[in-house]
């Protein structure tokens, strides 16, 4: 128990760092995207790379997966039912079909990546648990979220090509691809090999969270609007629904106990991801609910987590 929550302080006090890097603009404006791209690009494919080549398949696509991707489904699910019923007894207009897709997204897409992976080394004490959750999102959560977008839009709808194309331009896909095969194989490249992939992996973790940090400043998630009930929904199922549903299956339904329930609840339980935001700005649609429920269920998930680890770490 000590150990998971000195690993969440840890978590949180680079993320603080970065934030102040922010709010005193130390490496100027563009400074969190270059930060954010370093990692997407560079650090974080490396760091998913080398552990995988070092795991098992069936260290990897386990019970904790299944959980995670089932409350995944119900919880996406919920967030549309939810959405329609309140619609349907409130308005008599219809809801906006690509803004009911983003709310959807956000509130079962997850952070993977730039928190995922952090607290999955730090917490879970490995990132091998983030790998088949980002295959999962890019593979098929994405595609669909954008199909959906595409045709509601009013766009011309994306062909079959298209769409099997677009988790290639992930690296941290790909990266999570070439590592489960290389393992797969039963290869294991020699330390040597591996020690520059280590090097530049290494610095992942700690630029993720001040990369984190520093995206949440001048963000004002609490400003009333339109799509505020909307938003609030997303958030609430973001960050209590869906790891509550993941422990629900994974516990009664799975069986999974220890570490394996941990790691279904907690990657269950990390906030929307930033892709999100860039979909809705992709279409121009629910810009600002993406945004907001971004930052609102990270700041929401600083306290879920951390209970969630007392819980059941």
């Amino acid at each position: 128990m000590r150990g998971v929550l000195a690993g969440f302080a840890a978590i949180w006090v680079v993320t603080l760092v970065g934030y102040l890097i922010g709010r005193f603009e130390l490496l100027g404006p563009s400074g969190p995207t270059v930060l954010a791209r370093l990692v997407f690009f560079v650090a974080a494919p490396a760091l998913l790379l080398t552990t995988l080549v070092r795991s098992s398949p069936g260290d990897i696509f386990t019970g904790a997966l299944a959980a995670f991707v089932l409350s995944t489904v119900l919880s996406a699910g919920a967030y549309l039912a939810i959405t329609l019923l309140v619609y349907r007894h409130t308005s008599k207009e219809r809801p906006d079909s690509p803004a009911l897709t983003v709310g959807t997204l956000a509130a079962s897409y997850v952070n993977a990546g730039n928190l995922g992976i952090p607290v999955a080394a730090y917490v879970l004490g490995d990132v091998s648990f983030m790998a088949p959750v980002l295959l999962f999102q890019t593979m098929l959560a994405a595609p669909i979220g954008l199909a959906v977008l595409d045709v509601t839009t009013g766009g011309r709808r994306p062909s079959p090509r298209a769409l099997a194309m677009l988790p290639l331009r992930s690296p941290l896909t790909l990266a999570s691809a070439v590592g489960i095969g290389i393992a797969a194989t039963g290869w294991r490249p020699s330390d040597e090999v591996l020690r520059p992939f280590d090097l530049v992996g290494s610095a992942a973790v700690p630029l993720a969270l001040l990369a984190l940090g520093m995206s949440l400043r001048g963000s004002r998630p609490f400003t009333a609007g339109p799509d505020g009930r909307d938003r609030y929904t997303a958030v609430a199922l973001k960050v209590v629904g869906q790891p509550l549903l993941a422990y629900l299956i994974g516990r009664h339904a799975l069986g999974l106990e220890g570490p394996a329930l941990l790691a279904a609840v907690v990657t269950a339980a990390l906030p929307t991801a930033q892709n999100v935001f860039v979909f809705a700005s992709r279409y121009d649609r629910a810009v600002a609910l993406a945004r907001d429920a971004i930052v609102l269920s990270t700041l929401a998930a600083a306290a879920t987590l951390v209970l969630i680890a007392a819980w059941l770490g």
